[in-house]
């Protein structure tokens, strides 16, 4: 069974948006509800309060008992309320007067002394048969020389009625903002997204015949501005990438072109008639020449493609850097001299690299400036220590080169002028090697033409230990 897929970025990001919409309603509402109960039941208490406060002075001014008992008719109907509870009895003795409709317990209730205002903190909460709330007080006073006791409760029936209805529109405003939230911020992220709806389209016309295509960011949101410039910038080195590799490639083919062609022709020439030993000797020495120098190109190619991995693991280890470039003119003293050439080294400094690609990496320089200096020259070989990198540059005399030319001669398998492509111990990956061995070591290779004439390839290295 298949990993069920996850929901969609819309549809989380409105049900988050609808939830904190339905949380915030329901928090204004719940505050709103808390502050409207408080008011109800300070307004119930203020009534309760009231009615004791007007029939206490009532009784210990104007009324008596016996005036209430012969009619008790004329304070019901003074009440004004068919669901509030009022009790008048003398201490010790059965009540007087006892409006109870609902015939409701009352809770235990303090007694307030005659000669003390009650309070709110005076009254008590009970509950009506029904289920209702009602709050209840109790105070004592005087009337006609004898000590009364009133009790007075007020049935909260028209105020619960009116905080449920209130709360039933809480629950009713909370659903509607929660499903308003969500239409709305479904209908709004969707169009908000358009830009990456139209990034994915984008990227799926994306092809080999289609990398020069770009996206544009004209209506991109400031948010996504950075992701299009990234993605754009990330076409810009997949087009380069596969030019380059397509270039390499059909470089690849024309190298191996060559000697094959070669290898075919010689064998062919050979196979038409029959030759002396000799002539097969020096056929097979031909063909050995050029199998040679494919074998060259193969394995040039490998190690460009084994320094093209990151992970490359680089084997650092401290290096005497002008022990090294003695090593490299000692190997190459014997080319030099057949061209009249000197090689001079110079300076001294140490460094942390892989001794086997340093130098291989000088010996392709040293090669190189041997191969295009002029003759009677000297070929310069120094190192020096130059704001924390160690730079160890080969310079020559030869032919002037266009100075378009010198930001190519790093690329693969280019040549800088067409005597060059003529020369056969060439194959156009040297200076590639070398860009790949310094990309390894975390430097970079250079070059320059300092005068007409003189050319200089620079190895700066990042990491460096003075000597």
């Amino acid at each position: 069974m298949g990993r069920r897929r996850p929901p969609s970025l819309t549809l989380r990001s409105t049900l988050a948006f609808s939830l904190v919409a339905m949380l915030t309603v329901a928090g204004a509402g719940w505050y709103l509800y808390e502050s409207m109960k408080a008011s109800v039941l300070q307004r119930s208490d203020n009534a309760v309060l009231g009615r004791l406060d007007h029939f206490r002075k009532l009784l210990h001014y104007d009324l008596t008992l016996d005036k209430l008992s012969s009619s008790p008719q004329i304070f019901q109907n003074m009440l004004g309320s068919e669901d509030d509870i009022f009790v008048i009895a003398e201490v010790g003795q059965p009540p007087v007067i006892q409006v109870n409709p609902l015939r409701a317990t009352l809770p235990p209730l303090p007694e307030v002394a005659h000669d003390s205002v009650p309070s709110r903190a005076d009254l008590r909460t009970g509950m009506a048969p029904a289920g209702v709330p009602l709050r209840a007080a109790s105070v004592l006073t005087t009337s006609g020389g004898r000590e009364v006791k009133l009790t007075a409760a007020h049935i909260m029936v028209k105020e619960m009625a009116m905080l449920t209805e209130f709360r039933q529109r809480i629950y009713l405003a909370v659903g509607i903002a929660f499903l308003l939230t969500a239409l709305l911020g479904f209908v709004l992220l969707r169009r908000g997204l358009r830009p990456l709806r139209d990034m994915t389209a984008h990227a799926t016309d994306i092809s080999p015949a289609r990398l020069h295509s770009r996206m544009s960011s004209e209506n991109t949101p400031v948010e996504l501005q950075q992701l299009s410039e990234a993605y754009n910038a990330m076409l810009d080195r997949l087009a380069e990438g596969y030019q380059r590799l397509t270039q390499f490639s059909a470089d690849l083919a024309h190298e191996i072109r060559t000697p094959v062609g070669s290898l075919m022709g010689h064998c062919q020439v050979a196979l038409r008639q029959g030759r002396s030993a000799d002539e097969y000797q020096a056929l097979l020495a031909s063909n050995l020449e050029e199998l040679e120098r494919i074998s060259r190109i193969v394995e040039s190619i490998l190690f460009l493609a084994r320094a093209d991995d990151t992970q490359a693991v680089v084997q650092r280890q401290p290096l005497r850097v002008h022990a090294e470039l003695e090593r490299v003119a000692e190997y190459f003293e014997g080319l030099a001299e057949e061209r009249r050439i000197r090689l001079l080294t110079s300076g001294e400094a140490t460094l942390d690299a892989d001794p086997l690609l340093l130098r291989r990496a000088l010996s392709n320089l040293v090669a190189n400036a041997i191969r295009y200096a002029d003759a009677h020259s000297d070929v310069l070989i120094g190192v020096e220590s130059n704001a924390g990198h160690c730079m160890i540059w080969v310079e020559n005399q030869g032919p002037a080169l266009d100075p378009a030319a010198l930001t190519h001669l790093f690329d693969r398998f280019y040549r800088g002028d067409a005597s060059r492509q003529q020369n056969s111990d060439s194959n156009g990956l040297g200076l590639a090697i070398v860009a790949a061995i310094m990309q390894l070591h975390g430097g970079e290779a250079s070059v320059v033409q300092p005068q007409s004439g003189r050319i200089r390839f620079t190895l700066r290295f990042p990491v460096l230990h003075t000597a």
